[in-house]
């Protein structure tokens, strides 16, 4: 006769089993839903939303060309609010992102081109100023406490005077158009092979990775995914990519400065979800004094989020001239801030830290750049532009807040 017991963990295992196919994986995805922990749902959709209103308004807005200038301008904001998601996992905020990559591209201007610098050399200066405003207000929340707020808005005004002084009475100088620079920020794409080269890596990566922690986890008698799961997330991975780049080497192609980008949003991945950099960073955001109790360096971890984030801004500034091909005293101005701390959020970054991820910054700055291209194209005034990005702001805190809520009645928090 069969013992009881053992029927009753027969099914379990059976049903365990069964939940590691595809029904399986959909049903854990309803359910993480349900609970409050979103992802990248919101932002998905808010993308394919916002490309069938304005393909809608404007059949312009889809076509190949039209996007490879998106991907060029969503670039520049991008590298900077790649920097953001750094400060805001730990619960933190820079403002003066927006004057940091205005003083870095005025640096450019007066280091390379007035006063004669090798490129390098500038681009290296106004990247090394960049480590130097972090690493002040890193010292500043450390050894005195300073709200990064208070710290940063300082910043952003005193950056900005920095940038007003060094330019001059002139305001803008003109930047080589035949230069390197210039034409990477402007020209440059990758040829079709390479990138269809590139497209395929992220799905073989996956499968990879997939494939060994599948081994991992049954060398430790853990459930696992499946085969199956992995093969049709790579498949779909794969296929999407291969069309996006398809679809726009019908145009000019893919940027190289785009590309750069997506480069340092896979590296920074890496950083946050490989290393004990990373997990300290989600410990910190998470609970500071936890974090602390537990043996992290809470002062190292904050020190290097706000480097990270300045250095990032000020990169951003050196491409923002490139792209521009003049170092001018608007650079950093008007949305910059609004647009970098936006794309994070937008993205799926807590502003309460603890919960964030380097794709926020590549999705979301495709929002931002995709609600102002399409506004441009239906030729809208910066004003309405300026009221739709806050409102979509506001949404995505809404959304944040509201799954922030269900995750802790869920016991996710």
């Amino acid at each position: 006769m069969t013992d009881p017991k053992t029927e009753a963990l027969d099914r379990s295992d059976t049903r365990l089993r069964r939940d590691e196919g595809l029904v399986g994986a959909l049903r854990s995805f309803f359910d993480r839903v349900r609970s409050g922990d979103l992802g990248m749902l919101p932002v998905v959709v808010g993308l394919v939303v916002i490309s069938t209103v304005f393909s809608t308004l404007n059949p312009v807005f889809l076509a190949p060309n039209n996007l490879v200038n998106l991907l060029f301008d969503a670039a520049t904001v991008g590298f900077i609010s790649l920097g953001i998601v750094c400060v805001l996992m730990l619960g933190q905020i820079d403002l003066s992102v927006g004057s940091m990559s205005g003083l870095a591209s005025a640096l450019i201007g007066v280091l390379w081109v007035n006063m004669g610098w090798p490129l390098p050399a500038a681009i290296a200066a106004a990247l090394g100023l960049g480590a130097l405003v972090g690493l002040l207000y890193g010292v500043l929340l450390n050894r005195f406490g300073m709200p990064s707020f208070v710290s940063t808005l300082s910043g952003l005004l005193a950056l900005l005077g920095v940038q007003l002084y060094i330019l001059g009475p002139t305001g803008s100088i003109n930047l080589p158009y035949a230069s390197v620079l210039v034409r990477f920020g402007q020209i440059y794409v990758m040829p079709d092979w390479l990138s269809y080269m590139l497209a395929l890596l992220p799905g073989v990566t996956l499968v990879v990775l997939g494939l060994r922690t599948m081994a991992r986890r049954k060398a430790a008698n853990l459930s696992t995914p499946g085969l199956s799961v992995l093969l049709v997330k790579a498949v779909a991975l794969t296929a999407a990519l291969l069309f996006a780049v398809y679809y726009l080497n019908l145009g000019r192609g893919i940027p190289w400065m785009f590309g750069l980008f997506v480069a340092l949003v896979l590296a920074m991945n890496y950083a946050l979800t490989r290393t004990q950099w990373g997990r300290s960073m989600f410990a910190v955001g998470g609970n500071s004094e936890a974090a602390r109790r537990s043996g992290i360096d809470v002062r190292r971890v904050n020190v290097s989020a706000f480097v990270l984030c300045s250095t990032l801004a000020a990169l951003g500034g050196v491409l923002a001239s490139a792209r521009l091909a003049t170092s001018s005293q608007q650079a950093g101005t008007g949305d910059v801030n609004l647009n970098a701390i936006a794309a994070a959020v937008i993205g799926g970054t807590s502003l309460f830290g603890g919960r964030g991820s380097a794709f926020s910054a590549l999705l979301g700055i495709l929002v931002i750049q995709a609600i102002s291209n399409g506004l441009t194209l239906l030729n809208l005034s910066s004003s309405l532009r300026y009221m739709i990005t806050g409102g979509v702001l506001a949404i995505a805190v809404i959304v944040d807040s509201l799954a922030r809520q269900s995750r802790v009645s869920h016991g996710r928090a």
